[in-house]
């Protein structure tokens, strides 16, 4: 996260509180150092951003501080509020965390809305503490255009290693899919995100080539008639 995007979220979760939060609390949402937002509110605080408190004690924001609200009508509100919720199903927790997020900064604004429920069983969540692939590290590798080295267990329990350019999430009820150009079998697979056992990320990248093979992937491998299930890398 860049740091004037961690300054603004330092914003909106103070403008949201109810009551002090800590460094380490701040720390943990941002995922970054506790010395980090220490810096960050320090800096905060020489731009006249009205955060009180301190180290140890906690910070809060001064009342009366607010950014200019959010230009949706009801209905484009509530459709906000479903999508994030949704973003329960995929397993992907950085996306997760970022939904939660936003939902703080549109409650703060209109109000919480808690007859708007969405049922949260979908995809399991990416657990690098099981050995489950960080989806968030799939997304950087696409948006980097950086090549990966997967090891991927398919159906039948058997291992293989992959380098592959990344191009695309699938993001189905049951699963995530990773669509990817393999260099093994030069030609688009997928790849489920729940049978990636390691991930590493290249020095290497496809600069420019990104866009080109996103434009006939659709034409040679058919993702959106695939059965999530089934489909398999092969």
């Amino acid at each position: 996260m860049r740091r004037s995007d961690r300054l603004f979220e330092i914003i909106q979760i103070l403008r949201s509180a109810r009551k002090p939060v800590t460094a380490e609390n701040l720390a943990g949402q941002l995922e970054v150092s506790i010395r980090t937002i220490y810096r960050d509110i320090a800096a905060l605080q020489v731009m006249n951003t009205p955060i009180e408190g301190e180290a140890g004690i906690g910070y809060i924001m001064r009342r009366g501080y607010d950014l200019p609200p959010l230009n949706f009508d009801l209905e484009e509100i509530e459709a906000l509020r479903v999508g994030l919720a949704l973003l329960s199903r995929t397993g992907d927790s950085a996306l997760q965390r970022a939904a939660r997020r936003i939902h703080e900064k549109i409650d703060a604004l209109h109000g919480p809305a808690s007859w708007l429920q969405v049922a949260p069983w979908g995809a399991a969540l990416d657990d690098p503490a099981k050995g489950c692939v960080s989806k968030s590290t799939l997304r950087d590798a696409i948006r980097g255009e950086r090549k990966l080295e997967l090891v991927y267990q398919d159906e039948q329990g058997c291992r293989t290693t992959r380098t592959v350019r990344p191009l695309a999430l699938v993001y189905h009820l049951e699963c995530v899919m990773l669509a990817c150009w393999c260099e093994l079998r030069a030609g688009f697979r997928h790849f489920r995100t729940d049978r990636i056992y390691e991930c590493r990320v290249l020095d290497q990248n496809f600069s420019g080539q990104g866009d080109a093979l996103r434009a006939i992937w659709p034409d040679q491998d058919r993702w959106d008639v695939t059965e999530a299930g089934i489909a398999q890398s092969v």
